[in-house]
């Protein structure tokens, strides 16, 4: 994590400045009075959360380049979708109960544990020695993730005003730039001299500098209940098992999705029957009908979350064994988007953007369908293989734009006490598309045979062993399965988009902001 390391927190600030979209830096000393996020009062804790936000970037990139080859050596290409949705599913519970922690008792608990249990999983399916024990791993991590994300959006909602929270999420955004461009050629070179098992096991190192930047400067700025002179408020007991349901939930239907025999009937019903009402429970009310305002707000994050990422989950894979190339180059297929994605987030904190939010986001889930319809194109031997990264980079210009104008916009109608359960409900809605999107492309994957192209027993560390099962197994079918579905759910998409403003006719009051249930 370049300008992160341990050891240079004196060149920090300099260092993420440069990362910084241009308007988010203070221009002028009005600016630093009113407290830009690199001004005075906000510049150690925009430091240490955009700190964060790198390490969790950094994993992201490097562990994805990765998988395809800890995969093959633990002999499973077959439950290649587990390993990213086993980490969805514990991460759907671990945000609720972060939302209902961090608005009783502030986010500073949920953040460092959070942390501390990403480190955690990382070490766990580093040191893993079958692909049973690396998916619980990346459950642990799946943990961590849920309750720091969560804490994250609170600390923004308490710390930052309005005018402030488009240039901190453009910040997030452009935190994954370098990460993008350096995490997969380190992660692929690591794993091509060194092994896999490197990639995981030396990231949770990173852990301490977020920690030591970040918890200080929140515990100033964001600790405690969001109104201190309220009487404390009891954990949602209703809620804490309503979030136990829709993890259990949607790791039955993941179960069902891999298995592909009448039995599996049988979790596939005990899942949806736990999962439906949970869901229900924690979602606003109107998600599912694209009510105008929250409730599309809220369910356009799944859909653009849910369909890009179970497409990328699969692309350095189908690079891998259908296109032979190394881990390396298959992960920097996809480092364009980092910048792209910053790209995005920048042009939608521009104060100028905001009378067309909806638009703009709009735009931006038509750009998500081009680029997932576009990258099976590569199956084709004639289509050259940098088709993808182009086809990917313009995906991420529109996630970039719609992903952070849904944090944004949440955060505006959302009520200061209610930060945490509306920022859980997104990330519920993010989290669990992701898990059902990859249970669906997962199983039509192993359905066309996709389990097949890791055969040919358990490889090394290399590239070539991975590269070579593509000759011996290849089956295109498999991945068309599960990019051009994913196409048709972000084309859905750009219809929510135009749902997530609340039209005001003449004369009527402004809408209110809106409570979860």
């Amino acid at each position: 994590m370049t300008p992160l390391e341990p050891g240079d927190a004196d060149v920090a600030p300099a260092g993420l400045a440069a990362a910084l979209p241009t308007a988010v830096l203070p221009t002028s000393g009005e600016a630093l009075d009113q407290g830009g996020v690199l001004g005075p009062a906000h510049r150690a804790l925009s430091i240490g959360i955009v700190s964060v936000v790198l390490l969790i970037a950094f994993e992201a990139t490097a562990v994805g380049t990765a998988m395809p080859v800890a995969a093959r050596e633990l002999n499973g290409i077959a439950l290649y979708a587990f390993a990213f949705s086993a980490y969805f599913t514990t991460s759907l519970f671990a945000m609720v109960l972060s939302g209902q922690w961090a608005d009783r008792s502030g986010p500073l608990a949920p953040l460092a544990t959070g942390i501390s249990a990403f480190g955690a999983g990382l070490l766990l399916s580093g040191t893993a020695g079958t692909m049973w024990l690396f998916i619980a791993g990346r459950a642990v991590q799946g943990l961590g993730g849920g309750l720091v994300i969560v804490a994250l959006y609170v600390v923004v909602s308490r710390a930052y005003p309005e005018r402030l929270r488009p240039a901190i999420m453009a910040a997030f955004a452009a935190s994954w730039v370098i990460p993008s461009v350096v995490g997969p050629l380190a992660s692929g070179t690591v794993t091509e001299h060194l092994g896999w098992r490197w990639v995981f096991i030396a990231i949770p190192a990173l852990v301490v500098l977020p920690l030591a930047l970040a918890l200080p400067a929140i515990r100033r700025m964001a600790s405690g209940p969001a109104d201190p002179s309220a009487p404390p408020v009891a954990l949602d007991r209703r809620r804490i098992r309503l979030a136990f349901g829709i993890s259990a939930g949607a790791g039955l239907l993941q179960y069902a999705g891999q298995d592909l025999r009448p039995l599996s009937l049988l979790p596939a019903a005990a899942g949806a029957a736990l999962l439906v009402p949970a869901v229900l429970g924690l979602l606003p009310g109107g998600t599912w009908c694209a009510a105008r305002g929250l409730p599309s707000v809220v369910l356009l994050r799944g859909v653009a979350a849910g369909s890009f990422i179970a497409a990328e989950s699969f692309v350095p894979l189908m690079l891998v064994t259908q296109r032979g190339l190394s881990p390396t180059m298959a992960g920097l297929s996809l480092a364009l988007g980092g910048a792209t994605w910053a790209l995005g987030s920048y042009i939608q904190s521009r104060p100028r953007m905001e009378p067309y939010r909806e638009r703009l986001m709009a735009g931006g889930m038509v750009l998500v369908v081009a680029a997932i319809a576009t990258v099976p194109s590569v199956l084709i031997e004639s289509v050259p293989v940098w088709i993808v990264a182009v086809a990917w980079g313009v995906g991420c210009l529109g996630m970039g734009a719609v992903i952070a104008s849904t944090s944004v916009l949440l955060l505006k109608l959302s009520a200061p006490e209610e930060a945490g359960a509306n920022s859980a409900a997104l990330q519920i809605s993010d989290g669990l598309s992701n898990v059902l999107l990859l249970a669906m492309g997962g199983a039509a994957f192993a359905a066309l045979g996709g389990g097949g192209v890791g055969g040919g027993g358990v490889g090394g560390h290399t590239a070539s062993a991975v590269s070579g099962a593509g000759a011996a197994g290849s089956h295109p079918a498999a991945f068309a399965a599960v990019f051009l579905p994913m196409a048709a759910v972000a084309l859905a998409g750009v219809w929510v988009a135009t749902r997530v403003t609340t039209r005001v006719t003449a004369g009527a009051p402004a809408p209110t902001r809106v409570r979860s249930r």
